[in-house]
């Protein structure tokens, strides 16, 4: 069967977001970064649970993609930030998908960017 005729390899940013808001509120940062206030030397650990946790959903669906992953987590003191992406892909499979969470210390931004196989 080939897959590009029934749409599965199509990137579906709806299911991402999913993934990365279950990951966000009830695997990694609820448990983890929720109650808390931001800790600098917890970053690391905090950022690679979320990245690790949804690398291994993304890899449940089963689709033909490689998934990149990113997460910044960022105190809140009021200082600006400003991220921006470009890429070079096949509109009709590829995409991305970002989820923004805060608490009264900190933001985190996950990305997903999806390249089918």
């Amino acid at each position: 069967m080939d897959l590009f005729q029934n749409g599965e390899t199509a990137f579906d940013a709806d299911d991402v977001f999913g993934i990365i808001k279950e990951v966000i509120y009830k695997k990694s940062v609820e448990g983890t970064m929720g109650g808390n206030i931001f800790q600098q030397n917890r970053v690391d650990q905090w950022t690679s649970n979320v990245v690790e946790l949804c690398l291994s959903q993304l890899s449940k669906l089963g689709k033909p993609f490689k998934y990149i992953v990113t997460c910044i987590i960022m105190q809140r003191n009021g200082a600006g930030l400003q991220t921006a992406s470009s890429c070079f892909w096949d509109d009709t499979t590829d995409g991305s998908c970002t989820f923004k969470w805060e608490n009264e210390s900190m933001h985190c931004i996950v990305t997903v960017f999806g390249l089918a196989i």
